[in-house]
């Protein structure tokens, strides 16, 4: 049992463990991005549930501070994946506002191909996508402004964290291209 158990571990290798720094700065950056999205929400729009502070965020923080060298970590991945996926879940829910399965897997599969079409696929785009049809009236009321509000405008929030912390020490470098 224990050969098939370190077979599906792969052999008994393991990824990579992270420095205590490395944690450290994660947890940091993905504090300060989520808690000033948060802030600004309650700051700005308070008792209008006009939302600023999405889901799929907290996957763009795993991937902007916990994955700084991935691809789909990148400025153009982040910000262009999550605006590409606003547009297109807005847009399927306007062409199928009554039916929802249809408007949801439109919305995720099309987010995909144009993200890969134009170069910024970030997996949390397929969330984003998906709220815009799923996430209730707030949402839906926004129309095509939930692309600038909240998703564009976190987005950048989350950037400008991400340039400032993933470049505190010399070991991280952020972004590796834009």
């Amino acid at each position: 049992m224990s050969r098939i158990l370190s077979k599906m571990r792969g052999g008994g290798r393991h990824a990579p463990r992270c420095s205590a720094k490395e944690i450290l700065l994660s947890w940091l950056g993905s504090c300060l991005a989520i808690a000033l999205i948060a802030l600004l929400e309650r700051l700005v729009t308070p008792g209008t549930g006009f939302p600023l502070l999405i889901g799929s965020f907290g996957a763009s923080a795993v991937l902007t501070f916990g994955a700084v060298q991935s691809p789909l970590a990148q400025p153009r991945n982040l910000v262009g994946g999550h605006v590409i996926s606003a547009l297109t879940g807005v847009s399927a829910g306007l062409l199928f506002p009554d039916v929802t399965w249809l408007a949801a897997c439109l919305a995720v599969s099309t987010a995909i191909a144009l993200m890969l079409l134009t170069g910024t696929l970030h997996p949390p785009g397929g969330a984003t996508a998906l709220i815009a049809v799923t996430g209730g009236e707030g949402i839906r009321q926004l129309g095509y402004w939930y692309a600038l509000v909240p998703c564009l405008a976190g987005a950048l929030i989350m950037l400008i964290i991400a340039l400032v912390v993933n470049n505190l020490p010399r070991s991280r470098r952020y972004p590796l291209y834009w």
